[in-house]
């Protein structure tokens, strides 16, 4: 049986199952970005998510072990007191996001993790926790000789409401940046204005690949996911040149701070504490991914960073409520000059399909 009939026997398309297809058939002439992040009907079980998998383990009764975490992991922290070994995290992580268990060969020196937060999300006693970084900072904030300046990703200006009881997608921008300001950010900017430039570029190197202009296969898949991109790089390295060379907006963002932003306010770029306000825990690896640091070449300074710390919208909301900012109460503000504008190709970044949409619509 190919690969194709196994498709149409089981009646789905999972991130796997796709690029298995793309691996053995060969896909060719496929013009769009795809992102990897798509919720599939189903993966296992009778649904997707790990409380409807109900599947018996070979330990006790309500005992299914955790998966493995590293104690350095920059994205997630896990409690030991608090762990139950109720396996939820095994399930998110090798039934949905289907990493834990499907690494073949010896690994040595790693612990094999996406840092996409699914087993933090999943984890039904708060043991597993996006790892916190709002202690570092609040020290940046205090320091009087350090400019702090913060993004903030798409989707957060309407996943931040929900925390403070408003409903689910309710819209906060003005709120959120107001915010911001009140927490002592010196400048807030939109990594829209980023999202603009990362789509550009993906949108130019797809014409390019289609129209034969670089030497490089189709389809282009998109490269703004940091979990995605870990994903691939641990399971399909094969298919690396598929990936788009663009860096993901916020990581642009961090660069064009500064190099750009510190030149025209006269800033010296070690000054700079660049803050990213992301709804992804993947994102606080990436920005310490060691080739990350192009302002740091640009200027001669291999140390300088191009994001220092990323929050979460989680800590975002948590940080809030401890200083006691009640977000819905704000009057609105808008965002800085210079870095503070975007398009609605931007925009819909945060949402599902949406890196793909503005490619489509860019390239047209």
């Amino acid at each position: 049986m190919n690969v194709l009939e196994e498709l149409e026997k089981e009646k789905r398309l999972t991130r796997r199952s796709f690029l298995k297809l793309l691996t053995s058939a060969g896909i060719i002439g496929a013009t769009a970005s795809l992102t990897g992040c798509t919720i599939v009907e189903e993966t296992a079980g009778t649904g997707w998510l790990p409380e409807q998998y109900e599947v018996p383990g070979s330990w006790p009764v309500q005992v299914r072990g955790r998966v493995p975490l590293d104690p350095s992991n920059p994205s997630l922290v896990r409690n030991d007191e608090k762990c139950v070994l109720c396996g939820q995290c095994v399930e998110a992580c090798q039934q949905v996001q289907s990493v834990f268990g499907y690494y073949e060969l010896p690994v040595l020196d790693d612990f094999i993790c996406v840092h996409c937060g699914q087993c933090a999300l999943w984890c039904s006693t708060a043991a597993i926790t996006e790892r916190n970084d709002i202690p570092k900072v609040k020290e940046a904030l205090a320091d009087p000789d350090k400019v702090v300046v913060v993004q903030t990703a798409p989707s957060t200006r309407v996943g931040l409401g929900e925390e403070f009881g408003l409903p689910a997608g309710a819209w906060v921008e003005g709120q959120q940046v107001a915010a911001l300001r009140k927490l002592g950010f010196d400048y807030v900017f939109d990594t829209n204005f980023a999202a603009d430039l990362t789509i550009m570029e993906e949108g130019t190197e797809l014409i390019q690949r289609i129209t034969g202009k670089i030497d490089a296969p189709l389809p282009q898949f998109t490269s703004c996911c940091p979990g995605w991109i870990k994903f691939f790089e641990y399971f399909y390295p094969n298919l690396s040149a598929h990936i788009s060379s663009a860096k993901s907006p916020m990581q642009m963002a961090g660069a064009v701070i500064k190099t750009y932003f510190a030149k025209a306010k006269n800033i010296d770029p070690e000054r700079i504490v660049s803050v990213a306000i992301m709804p992804c825990t993947a994102k606080k690896f990436e920005a310490q991914r060691p080739e990350f640091n192009a302002s740091g070449k640009y200027w001669g300074k291999e140390e300088i960073r191009d994001v220092d710390y990323v929050l979460t919208t989680r800590e975002l909301a948590r940080w809030l409520k401890e200083e006691g900012i009640n977000l819905p109460n704000l009057p609105e503000e808008k965002y800085d000059p210079l870095l503070g504008e975007g398009s609605g190709a931007g925009l819909i970044f945060g949402n599902t399909g949406g890196v793909m949409e503005a490619a489509v619509r860019s390239v047209y």
